[in-house]
């Protein structure tokens, strides 16, 4: 079967959880890798290159775009984000399974740029359950919350992009079902051409006489 790593791109809604979960299935189960973002902006106290982000300057994260550095790229808050490309293409050599935490616009870069990166959207199970996680945080203002609950609806409409979509009602046990759809993957027939070919070989040259 297929050695290489899969790229899982995990997107969803403010509030769903999705940082919770990607932790949880790095805790759980070793082959999983967690994509580090390069970054313009600057690092926060207790933060480490290469840990939260690689931390870069703009020069360098424009001169990296021009070299087809990155996965994908985009302007938030006035920095610049990315995925290294790099980084990632390593992981995967290695056979690990590849997460990256982005939004919509970033994933559907990714899945231009990668068609075989398996889309998952995370998503809460009520709209009322979004909102009350939101001001469960304590941390944001009502505009922010406001703001946030709007690109939800924003974000809904590119939904049918993804491949998969889970309802974090249980953090153990979405992530077991996310985990559950990358095992399956893996075994996907357009995923493990080579082995396919290479049984159809074996079994013709043993038995077809």
């Amino acid at each position: 079967m297929a050695k290489k790593g899969l790229l899982i791109v995990v997107s969803g809604f403010s509030g769903a959880g999705k940082g919770t979960l990607i932790r949880k299935l790095t805790e759980q189960h070793d082959h999983y890798v967690l994509s580090v973002s390069m970054t313009t902006r600057a690092p926060r106290a207790g933060e480490q290159d290469g840990r939260e982000y690689f931390f870069s300057d703009v020069p360098r994260f424009t001169e990296m775009i021009d070299q087809n550095g990155f996965l994908e790229h985009a302007v938030y808050g006035g920095n610049h984000y990315g995925t290294p490309r790099a980084f990632v293409e390593e992981q995967l050599n290695a056979g690990k399974d590849v997460l990256l935490e982005i939004e919509v616009q970033g994933a559907l870069q990714v899945k231009g740029r990668f068609p075989e990166a398996l889309l998952i959207y995370v998503v809460t199970p009520s709209v009322e359950e979004l909102r009350r996680r939101l001001e469960g945080r304590g941390t944001e203002s009502k505009e922010v919350i406001e703001k946030r609950l709007k690109r939800a609806v924003d974000e809904s409409d590119a939904l049918e992009a993804y491949e998969y979509i889970v309802v974090n009602d249980d953090v153990t046990r979405c992530a077991e079902e996310i985990h559950g759809i990358v095992q399956g993957a893996r075994c996907a027939t357009a995923r493990n051409k080579s082995f396919i070919e290479e049984t159809r070989k074996a079994l013709h040259e043993a038995f077809d006489h």
